[in-house]
């Protein structure tokens, strides 16, 4: 496994590449954000190690670039910030785990090893398509479409829209799909999900009909064919 930090403080940095390199992986290290986007973008990675706060060029922007871009390669943020509305906006961006310093190197290694599992587990996935109503999920190419026009979705989105297109009909709590998807515990105060849910809606339901992506007050949402004035 090839992973690629990107970390300006130079101690971390050795520290982090000298750990993982003893736990058998591959590890490249860039200390700006410029240099990091451009690893990034050139060469072939299985986990990105993202410093929120980096010169030149920002955790948050190089995050975007690449989920713009198409690149849904695994990034997992690491910064000092503790507050919620930084992990919320890493989420919001696609990152798919968020890890604060200082943190243990044993958190670090099971943090990596899951978002890993998870994303290996998706790539093998036997069906290659979803399809419910006029939305369709390619999961090879990992790409969503209503009314054969293409969604662009973030990593995280996919991942979310999965979930709910792969248990049509089923209502999913907040905490599921935090554990689910982000493989993370979210304090009932978070609004983390709601505001993933809104910006998928925006996406993937606004434009069209008929709507499938529902709140189910009280207990969750609900990717189905139903009439929003049923929700409890």
């Amino acid at each position: 496994m090839r992973l690629l930090i990107v970390e300006d403080e130079k101690k971390t940095g050795e520290y982090l590449k000298k750990g993982l390199t003893e736990s058998s992986y591959t590890v490249d290290l860039a200390d700006n954000g410029v240099d990091g986007l451009h690893q990034a973008m050139s060469e072939e990675y299985d986990l990105i190690l993202l410093d929120v706060m980096l010169p030149k060029l920002n955790g948050w922007q190089i995050l975007q670039t690449l989920r713009s871009n198409q690149i849904n390669i695994p990034v997992l943020m690491l910064t000092a910030r503790d507050q919620i509305e930084d992990r919320v906006k890493g989420l919001e961006l696609g990152a798919d785990d968020y890890l604060v310093k200082p943190f243990a190197f044993v958190e670090l290694l099971a943090r990596i090893r899951n978002i890993l599992k998870r994303n290996a587990k998706t790539n093998v996935a036997t069906d290659t398509t979803i399809q419910i109503e006029n939305l369709q999920l390619d999961l090879l190419r990992r790409r969503a479409y209503r009314d054969n026009e293409s969604i662009n979705l973030t990593a995280k989105e996919f991942s979310l829209l999965e979930l709910l297109m792969q248990r049509k009909g089923e209502v999913l709590s907040r905490s599921l799909i935090a554990s689910q998807v982000w493989d993370m515990n979210f304090d009932s105060d978070t609004n983390v999900i709601d505001v993933a849910i809104r910006r998928l809606r925006n996406k993937v339901d606004k434009p069209y009909e008929p709507k499938l992506i529902h709140t189910i007050r009280g207990m969750g949402y609900v990717l189905d064919i139903i009439n929003e004035n049923d929700n409890l």
